[in-house]
């Protein structure tokens, strides 16, 4: 059966692009091997005259890549607007900083509405779709409108919070009885699965049997499948930065000193106050580490056209400057702070180099950051990942040093612990999870979740969807409503 993969950001597969995101990284292995049709968006806008929307179809390895420009009219109520100052903070339990209008919420439904119809090319006999992400939530729900019975899954990459936090959601009932309309939706955490079952019982009424749930549309089945990334390829990799021109500099310019790596989106839910607040207690509280050991963070510039991101780039920039005016000597900087994506392999080779890679998300579906960490290291002489314990991966690699983001001094303790641990745990701990990361790679991800939905839709009950009563026309005398007729579909 062929695979269409859907997502807002997509990857070309060239090693040497910067890195933007981590869902796009994280599919490019997976669809490459695997053949699918991976479509997304182009980053561009078009005018809404344009008739055709595809500006871009090109080969991916064994598979193919096709981008759509987003009408422009609809492009920023679409990402900035909802997805991004509504779905993305409460997703991350930040209800306080939601912003949104009803005209971004439109936009939001339309976009979905034009992927579906461009999604329809790609619809054969034998088609499975498979969504992913926030932007997309009633994606599936459209595509049923038009027509489609063939297996539609998607995939929740961030966190899926609690009751209480998705009841801020504007909207927030139609739209998770949209998402209803998948066979399949995937969570990265258990957690979140249970906090999904919590609101379908609580606010639909829907109690499900197992891990499936009874709608309006038909069956829904729902799991847990923490993605994975393609840790020899990242190993090998990371073996090979270590002669790139910027990785040689970098271990020149430490002059001995021990390197904390940190890389990350310019994003609130991230923790980068917290992380140069605690590496900040470890220099007050610790005067031995001063000299010894820096701090490299990648901040990624990120959604600056919303006013909670500019102010959060403004304070991280005030808070390194304020560290290393405190802290800082003529020849020793203590955080190098810096505003710019590198491409993969460059990372790789920075995570090689670092003695701790820092990874303090305030909340997170799982961070990538941390896996790849990991999976660069040199086996006979391992760096040490410090992880929040909030982490989806988290959940797998307790064999790092595990952390309370919120809790400053206890960031410093564990910077302590990481950077004076002995060669024989940090080996220890690096072949524990070193394990995981080889039996949960990405491809087995990809594998797990397409093998499922497959499964889920031919166990899938018939779609009984009622059409909207509509009103009569005014030329027929009467305002009346007139029931509509119960269209019956089988998903399969």
């Amino acid at each position: 059966m062929d695979i269409v993969v859907v997502s807002n950001r997509v990857a070309r597969g060239k090693a040497d692009e910067p890195v933007t995101g981590g869902l796009a990284a994280a599919l490019l292995p997976a669809v490459t091997e695997s053949g699918a049709i991976w479509v997304g968006t182009s980053g561009r806008t078009r005018d809404v005259c344009a008739k055709e929307p595809f500006v871009e179809i090109e080969a991916l390895g064994k598979g193919v890549l096709a981008t759509l420009d987003l009408p422009s009219a609809h492009y920023r109520g679409y990402y900035e607007g909802f997805a991004n100052s509504a779905l993305w903070p409460a997703l991350h339990s930040r209800s306080d900083l939601i912003r949104t209008t009803p005209q971004d919420y439109a936009s939001y439904r339309e976009v979905n509405c034009i992927m579906a119809r461009a999604l329809m090319r790609f619809c054969r006999t034998k088609t499975m779709v498979w969504v992913q992400d926030y932007h997309f939530l009633p994606l599936g729900a459209e595509l049923r409108k038009l027509g489609v019975t063939k297996p539609i899954g998607f995939f929740l990459h961030t966190p899926l919070p609690s009751r209480d936090m998705l009841l801020a959601i504007p909207h927030h009932r139609e739209l998770v009885e949209a998402m209803l309309a998948y066979d399949l939706i995937g969570f990265q955490t258990i957690d979140s699965q249970r906090n999904f079952e919590d609101y379908l019982r609580c606010e639909l009424g829907l109690p499900g049997t197992g891990a499936t749930v009874r709608s309006r549309h038909g069956e829904t089945r729902l799991g847990t499948f923490p993605i994975g990334i393609d840790a020899e390829l990242f190993a090998d990799r990371a073996t090979k930065a270590a002669a790139r021109p910027e990785v040689s500099r970098l271990r020149s310019s430490l002059q001995g000193a021990k390197l904390v790596v940190g890389v990350d989106r310019v994003d609130y839910s991230k923790g980068l106050a917290n992380r140069i607040h605690g590496f900040a207690h470890l220099l007050e509280t610790e005067p031995s580490f001063r000299r010894a050991v820096t701090l490299m963070q990648i901040a990624v510039p990120s959604r600056g056209g919303i006013p909670a991101y500019r102010a959060l780039r403004t304070e991280i920039a005030t808070l390194v400057s304020d560290v290393n005016g405190r802290f800082g000597e003529p020849d020793w900087t203590p955080i190098r702070y810096l505003n710019k994506g590198f491409s993969q392999t460059a990372l790789a080779g920075f995570y090689r180099t670092a003695s701790v890679g820092l990874v303090t998300p305030l909340e997170d579906g799982m961070n990538l950051v941390a896996k790849e960490y990991v999976a660069a290291q040199n086996p006979f002489d391992p760096g040490v990942l410090v992880l929040s314990e909030f982490a989806g991966a988290a959940r797998e690699l307790d064999a790092a040093v595990l952390v309370n983001p919120h809790d400053t001094s206890a960031i410093a303790r564990a910077l302590r612990q990481a950077l004076t641990m002995s060669g024989p745990e940090r080996c220890e701990r690096w072949q524990a999870m070193m394990k995981i990361l080889r039996a949960s790679s990405v491809q087995l991800w990809f594998a797990d979740f397409v093998r499922t939905l497959d499964d889920s839709a031919r166990m899938a009950l018939p779609v009984v969807t009622e059409v909207p009563t509509v009103p009569v026309a005014a030329s027929r005398g009467s305002d009346a409503p007139v029931a509509a007729p119960v269209v019956r579909l089988e998903r399969h």
